[in-house]
């Protein structure tokens, strides 16, 4: 009987073991963040100080996890050591590559996580699926998620987890100071002022017709139907060139003559609410109308803002080309140039079904030099021409900046930090502009609305290490684990609200819900919201990811911004929210479509090692080259909208699209760049 009893204390003793060992957290080593020391998954010294205490109740000091990290340890029984160094996803990469064994999961570009999966250095997920269930489901739900991250389409190889800043959804809109809109624009009678600027000499040609008549299907200002709005050349002429054949003329007369316009271009249809024509839910702008209305606007600031300065188109950070840049992608709004605001590289599907670069084509470059005469007559920000003038991102608490391409979350917030909408005040979305576009239909093109500014997969994910976790098949589990979770229902909304003390529950401990997109999603905590205004002054990216390290990479979801963002960022996007669900804003979609040119180009293209050791050696085509988008770089748009064709050495449209044809070997890149899409139609095809 002893010998019985001590065997079964052996084994309970055994058993006891067992489970404490099996209860030991995996160590995961995480070279993850984004994109700067204050967004890693610890707090930072500046972001801490000398200790923060959060809606949680929680006080956390320097080098402590974050919220969302806190959560994860115990839901997933890990124990996350942060290796970030607190760079971009591209730096951070470059940082690690040689020293992979140190780092469990690592951050990286899109491009660059494929290129080394396919070289041996990452984990493929794609043969881990049966560990993956929830991640699987994501892309079994969505196919042209996975045909965006298939990084060999042989083996059907995956080497990075996506993240997602929303999906299938408009990103970037143009912003406007629309009470300076209805100052100038709206009323009985003529416009007066008892101090105006006179207009700069005319440099910018028309881009629209300067005669006959175009429609354009618009929402009702009701949002409730659409309507054919009818630009009647005939009868009013073309703005711009009016203007044109005046000259210099007062801040005035130019007013009174872009009403005059307006009345007779519309036949009445806006009365005297004519800023509804930019920013009314049955706006119909186009880039004519914007410049007449920027000629009007820099000319009358004594009106608008008291002082003898208003800059016009503005980026948000003018000495940062990492914004720099959103002002060509705004021109290809602007001017119905494809590529200028894409997925991968600056590469856009052809009506054909081919590949195409914004950057071998005339018509991109036509554009850009009709930017470089609006900065000829200074309707382009100083700031954006001198970065060493007034910080940009003053411009609107200086109430010095009239309209930008950006964030609507994120910008608009301005409105209660900055302006003042109760005094009439309002800086919102307006609608995306009319241009022709060249989508196959018609071969002279279509006068349209269309958005290329469409959230898919982002440029960037986070992979697991293959040297890193080695042999220990705890670690890859606990990798594994970690990315499926953030696929889950739940996991979803603990990286986009961080844990459920930041969110409002119910008495039986259930969220309070809302309804976003036709889905019940929660609603944030009354002290998140405070601390929200209080911590990042309504900025929902910056506190998710500086306080909560939620939003860092995964699926972010829009809900939580939406809960944040001010109301008359609301109303505008409501605007384009509605245009787009009436069909009249057409945008790309996430499958391959009939007519290829509205499919969006994956965010990766399966390229091979040799294929891409080639493409990295065309230098000025790599993403440090001569078209960089990163903060610190230089960008070749920019320079020609700064100095034009000529100043920035690139001769005539069709010259600047032959020297990165021909000079910068735009041929051969594109050839390698279409091989590998050939390769990813045929696979879609076999899926």
């Amino acid at each position: 009987m002893k010998r019985i009893l001590s065997l079964v204390l052996v084994c309970v003793l055994m058993l006891s073991l067992a489970v404490t060992a099996q209860a030991e957290p995996t160590v995961l080593r995480m070279a993850t963040g984004y994109n700067s020391a204050k967004t890693g998954i610890t707090f930072d010294s500046e972001t801490a100080g000398e200790g923060i205490t959060l809606a949680d109740g929680v006080t956390y000091n320097t080098g402590a996890l974050k919220p969302t990290w806190v959560a994860l340890e115990g839901i997933l029984n890990v124990k996350f050591e942060n290796k970030y160094q607190g760079n971009s996803s591209s730096k951070e990469f470059e940082f690690w590559k040689e020293r992979l064994a140190e780092v469990d999961m690592v951050s990286g570009t899109a491009a660059t996580l494929s290129e080394y999966g396919e070289v041996g250095s990452l984990v493929n997920l794609a043969e881990y699926m049966d560990k993956l269930p929830n991640f699987k489901a994501y892309l079994d739900a969505n196919p042209i998620v996975r045909l965006s991250i298939t990084g060999n389409t042989k083996t059907g190889a995956i080497y990075f987890s996506p993240y997602f800043d929303g999906v299938n959804d408009i990103e970037r809109m143009p912003l406007m100071r629309v009470d300076w809109a209805v100052k100038l624009l709206d009323g009985e009678g003529e416009f007066t002022a008892e101090a105006c600027k006179d207009i700069a000499a005319p440099v910018y040609t028309p881009y629209m017709p300067t005669s006959g008549k175009v429609e354009i299907e618009t929402p009702t200002l009701d949002g409730n139907a659409t309507e054919i709005v009818t630009k009647d050349y005939d009868a009013a002429g073309n703005i711009v060139a009016l203007m044109n054949e005046k000259g210099v003329m007062s801040g005035v007369e130019a007013v009174n003559m872009l009403r005059e316009y307006i009345d007779k271009a519309y036949n009445g249809y806006y009365g005297t609410t004519r800023s509804n024509l930019f920013c009314g839910q049955n706006a119909a702008w186009d880039v004519d109308e914007l410049v007449a209305l920027l000629r009007c606007v820099v000319a009358n600031p004594q009106t608008l803002n008291g002082t003898d300065t208003i800059q016009g188109l503005f980026s948000r950070e003018e000495a940062n080309n990492q914004r720099r840049i959103d002002l060509f992608r705004f021109a290809g709004h602007l001017f119905g140039v494809r590529g200028l605001e894409s997925r991968q590289d600056y590469l856009y599907i052809g009506s054909d079904g081919l590949l195409h670069d914004a950057r071998q084509e005339k018509a991109t470059y036509e554009a850009l030099s009709k930017m470089h005469d609006m900065v000829s007559e200074g309707l382009i920000s100083s700031a954006y021409v001198n970065s060493e003038d007034v910080n940009s991102s003053k411009y609107l608490e200086m109430d010095l900046g009239f309209m930008s391409y950006d964030y609507n979350q994120t910008q608009t917030v301005m409105n209660a930090t900055k302006l003042q909408p109760e005094n009439g005040e309002k800086y919102m979305a307006i609608m995306v502009p009319v241009a022709r576009w060249f989508d196959g239909t018609n071969e002279d093109g279509v006068y349209m609305r269309f958005t290329e500014s469409w959230r898919s997969v982002k440029t960037d994910g986070w992979a697991i290490s293959k040297a890193g976790v080695g042999s220990d098949e705890a670690k890859l589990n606990a990798a594994l684990s970690l990315i499926d979770y953030a696929y889950s229902e739940k996991g979803q909304i603990l990286m986009s609200y961080g844990p459920d003390a930041f969110i409002k529950t119910n008495a039986d401990g259930s969220y309070v819900t809302f309804s976003f997109n036709g889905k019940e999603m929660p609603v944030i905590a009354d002290a998140t919201y405070e601390e929200l205004w209080a911590k990042a002054n309504g900025n929902y990216t910056n506190y998710a990811r500086m306080y909560l390290g939620s939003t860092l990479s995964f699926v972010k979801s829009q809900a939580f911004e939406y809960q944040c963002t001010h109301e008359v960022g609301r109303e505008g996007a409501g605007y384009i929210s509605t245009a787009i669900g009436l069909g009249t804003i057409k945008h790309p979609e996430l499958a391959i479509t009939e007519n290829g040119w509205y499919t969006s180009v994956p965010t990766v293209l399966p390229n091979t090692k040799v294929e891409n050791d080639e493409l990295n050696s065309y230098t000025e085509l790599t993403a440090n080259g001569k078209f960089s988008a990163s903060k610190g770089g230089e960008n070749l748009f920019v320079d020609i909208i700064l100095k034009g064709l000529d100043g920035a050495g690139m001769g005539t449209p069709e010259e600047a699209a032959e020297k990165v044809f021909g000079d910068w070997f735009g041929e051969f890149y594109l050839e390698l760049k279409t091989t590998a899409w050939d390769r990813i139609k045929e696979y879609y095809n076999s899926l």
